[in-house]
């Protein structure tokens, strides 16, 4: 018995030493000594770390079914969420029909800063001054922060310290542009509140009119949009209006050949600088972004880009760059094929940093976190 022991480690020893690990007869000798210590070691070798690896992708997709958020998310903690909110923003919407395209700014502002979390709705305070309170934030209108904090308040009444103020938001903006004849997608619930809302986090995450087409895409691919998303984001411009300062230096001593932006559509600039005549002693003065529809979410913000009716110098761009431009004409094109990509991206806006857990609260209120912040 020994002396046969013996014989097949000499020939197992004589078969490695003969066979190439890299040559396919080795796959062959090794399955025919299968019932060998080594391959036996070989195997348990193998499967110790597949096996630890098919727990940990169990514990992986487990967790991120339990922190999946969810279109129902409030169907039996908030019955009456949704229509709560829908009731609150069609008021207000018809009292003041700028909300629409105000919900829809503060809600991009929201989540290019520190994700998808409420912040931006928090007021400054002796302690910290918030995100409301950056420059680039100054000009965000008070009809899109009153709409929610009407929607909390009554939501707060019906079921207290549930529906989150981030959820609020991200409901309300896809129902306003819906109501003004944008296109539906699905909104998923189950956000939390964050914590943090700093005017020192907001420098270089916002678009700003005085950015070239390079920085622009670079703040948006640095959030995981592509050229083509943000494209179809920059279509939210066919509702709302901008402040004169953002766009008075295509009005007013452009360049040393010309004041006026040579590429506005000459009877548009005069328009402009007609109505933007005295906006240094008014900083409030604005104008509409789409001349033509501009309380109706549709494609006219790109149709106007080629016709030399495009606001900013931003739009000027977004028509020039190479990068950008067949996209425009796109959507210039074809209406359906915007809506389509619109409604992709703004599902993907929604889900920019959201907070879950730990990493967030239910607000009280939505200007204030639950618990004062004592330091920046």
């Amino acid at each position: 018995m020994i002396e046969e022991r013996e014989r097949e480690r000499e020939e197992l020893k004589t078969t490695k030493q003969s066979i190439s690990p890299f040559s396919l007869a080795n796959t062959k000798q090794i399955y025919h000594n299968s019932f060998s210590f080594a391959f036996h070691q070989t195997l348990f070798k193998m499967a110790v770390p597949l096996l630890l690896s098919i727990v940990l992708v169990f514990s992986l997709t487990s967790f991120s079914a339990e922190s999946r958020l969810s279109t129902t998310y409030y169907s039996r903690k908030c019955p009456r969420f949704q229509q709560i909110v829908l009731d609150t923003i069609t008021n207000k919407q018809i009292t003041s029909p700028t909300t629409a395209a105000g919900t829809l700014r503060l809600f991009f502002h929201d989540c290019m800063i520190e994700g998808c979390d409420a912040s931006v709705l928090i007021s400054s305070n002796s302690f910290n001054t918030a995100e409301r309170d950056a420059d680039i934030n100054h000009s965000l209108p008070g009809d899109a922060f009153d709409v929610v904090v009407r929607a909390k308040i009554a939501l707060e009444l019906e079921c207290p310290g549930i529906v989150s103020c981030s959820d609020i938001l991200a409901l309300a903006t896809r129902d306003l542009v819906t109501m003004v004849g944008g296109p539906f997608y699905q909104v998923y619930l189950g956000r939390k509140d964050g914590f943090i809302s700093k005017a020192t986090n907001v420098e270089g995450k916002l678009p700003k009119s005085t950015m070239g087409m390079n920085e622009i895409i670079n703040l948006f691919t640095a959030k995981g949009f592509s050229i083509q998303e943000m494209v179809a984001l920059s279509g939210a411009h066919t509702i709302g209006f901008s402040h004169c300062k953002e766009f008075a230096n295509r009005l007013f001593n452009y360049s040393k050949y010309s004041s006026v932006d040579p590429t506005l559509n000459p009877r548009y600039a005069d328009g402009l600088k007609r109505a933007c005549a005295n906006y240094k002693s008014n900083p409030e003065i604005s104008t509409f972004n789409d001349l033509m529809t501009p309380n109706k979410f549709d494609n006219k913000y790109y149709q106007n880009l080629p016709r030399g009716l495009g606001l900013l110098a931003t739009d000027r761009a977004m028509i020039e760059d190479l990068r950008t431009r067949p996209f425009a004409l796109k959507y210039a094109y074809n209406q359906t094929v915007f809506f389509e990509d619109f409604a992709r991206a703004m599902q993907k806006l929604s889900l920019v940093g959201v907070k879950q857990g730990r990493w967030g609260e239910i607000r009280r209120r939505c200007d204030a976190f639950n618990y004062i912040k004592t330091s920046n």
